[in-house]
């Protein structure tokens, strides 16, 4: 009997859980995997890249060309006024120019004596000169809607990185609660066994009344932690479970066969350890927060360029060579300003310039605050990776202080154990050995739980997580 107390004992403090092969279990990787290819967060912010390109095709409308055309008719009291169509095309160039051809018709006995009777056709350009010369709305437009195409990239992984983190801690959450429930209910087996066996005793004689009473308590009060572990357990499953779709847009609950795919014990070597230096170089150099301020200072700069043009004069040239008739391409040849031509120049500026200096003024105020939040987010993220990695190392010393501690523990419970099957100690004494021994385990796991998760909101921090 005495040999029989001792096998399952030593059997409880082992922590050997065994199952069979067919075990189902979920990986950190893979899980976050799913999260990111099925929960809702991330295809919404699919669509948000998505947007961007929808909104910068649209941009690119404006430099489309444009075919124009137009059909009149005035008859009155007998008299023919007027008849006309004209058919024009025009195409924007990149540069503010405008290049345009067409064909016009006209006829009739009250036309306005400027215009030309009869089928014209014309060729020509348009240029500006000062203002919209180097860039303009259309031109700004469009280069902005390809800076936020690329922003819009950032917002995904920004959104991807946080929503990560936040399935990460649901999945370590879910890890720590199993992972102490599974103690509790072998520390709980065990004592079943013990207080039959101590029950035994006693109705052979061998063992006081007093044992089977502190044999049950402790049991009892197993029984209620291990309850208690059950229900964290399973609410940490639903919050795991919040995290996980289907293909087909809807939620998913987990088996309750799934478990962690590594035991508590194998968790410490899980963790690559990062040069410090490097995760800060690479968050300077690729966060997606800090890459998205850079797309937005640019196109505060291409806006900036835009609203110095409100501090230049607007001066546009005008011109069209003239044919009769629709055949233009046969009058082609000829001297631009010989015959068979129409040229105009406009000239306008504001004398105190107040608008354009206002806006272009706030353009710089503008590239100037981004440039102090960006400087801001910086450090706010630098100062986050450093604090993070100081708990990772921090965790690292302390799960190998724990490792031993637990070590110790077990060999003084199994020391008492010894010594109550020689007449030498209490049932109390073991259950206390026992106690600390528990204590310990519950806190190396919370610990070595933890020390995964430092690492992870590492890569939280450095702006990596959405790489899963």
């Amino acid at each position: 009997m005495k040999f029989l107390l001792i096998a399952i004992i030593t059997v409880l403090f082992l922590h050997e859980v065994k199952g069979n092969d067919t075990i189902k279990t979920l990986s950190p990787g893979n899980y976050l995997q799913i999260v990111k290819k099925y929960h809702p967060i991330a295809k919404i912010a699919a669509i948000q890249k998505e947007k961007a390109g929808s909104l910068l095709l649209g941009v690119k409308g404006a430099f489309d060309p444009l075919l124009l055309g137009s059909a009149g008719n005035k008859s009155f009291d007998g008299i023919n006024y007027y008849q006309s169509n004209s058919t024009q095309l025009i195409i924007p160039t990149w540069y503010g120019i405008e290049v345009n051809t067409g064909m016009e018709y006209l006829g009739g006995t009250r036309t306005d004596p400027t215009a030309t009777i009869g089928k014209t056709s014309f060729s020509g350009i348009s240029i500006p000169l000062a203002k919209n010369l180097l860039m303009d709305k259309r031109r700004a437009a469009l280069l902005q809607a390809k800076i936020m195409v690329k922003a819009s990239e950032e917002e995904q992984r920004i959104m991807l990185n946080d929503l990560m983190y936040d399935a990460a801690e649901a999945y370590w959450q879910w890890a720590q609660a199993f992972f102490v429930y599974e103690s509790y209910s072998a520390v709980t087996e065990l004592n079943k066994k013990r207080t039959a066996l101590v029950t035994t005793a006693f109705r052979l004689g061998e063992r006081p009344a007093i044992d089977t009473i502190e044999a049950v308590s402790q049991l009892q009060n197993f029984e209620y932690l291990q309850n208690e572990a059950w229900l964290n357990w399973q609410n940490a499953t639903q919050r795991l479970n919040a995290f996980l779709w289907t293909e087909n847009n809807n939620p998913y609950e987990l088996p309750a066969d799934v478990l962690p795919n590594k035991k508590v014990d194998d968790l410490f070597d899980l963790v690559i350890f990062p040069e410090k230096e490097k995760v800060i170089a690479d968050a300077i150099a690729m966060h997606p927060e800090l890459r998205w301020y850079n797309f937005k200072l640019k196109a505060l700069d291409t806006e900036k360029k835009l609203k110095f043009q409100e501090l230049l004069p607007k001066a546009d040239i005008k011109y069209n060579y003239l044919a009769k008739g629709f055949d233009f391409i046969s009058a082609t040849g000829k001297a631009l300003f010989d015959n068979n031509y129409k040229f105009g120049i406009s000239f306008s500026v504001p004398l105190r310039l107040s608008q354009g200096r206002s806006e272009y003024k706030m353009a710089k105020l503008k590239i100037t605050e981004t440039s102090l939040q960006k400087n801001q987010k910086e450090v706010t993220i630098i100062t986050k990776i450093k604090n993070y990695y100081n708990e990772l190392v921090n965790y690292k010393i302390q799960v190998n202080l724990l490792q031993k501690t637990y070590t110790n523990y077990l060999h003084l419970q199994r020391a008492e154990e010894t010594r109550f099957l020689n007449g030498e100690s209490s049932l109390f004494l073991i259950n206390s050995r026992e106690n600390k021994t528990l204590e310990t385990r519950i806190k190396l796991t919370e610990t070595v739980v933890k020390y995964n998760k430092a690492a992870f909101t590492l890569q939280w921090a450095g702006g990596k997580l959405w790489e899963y």
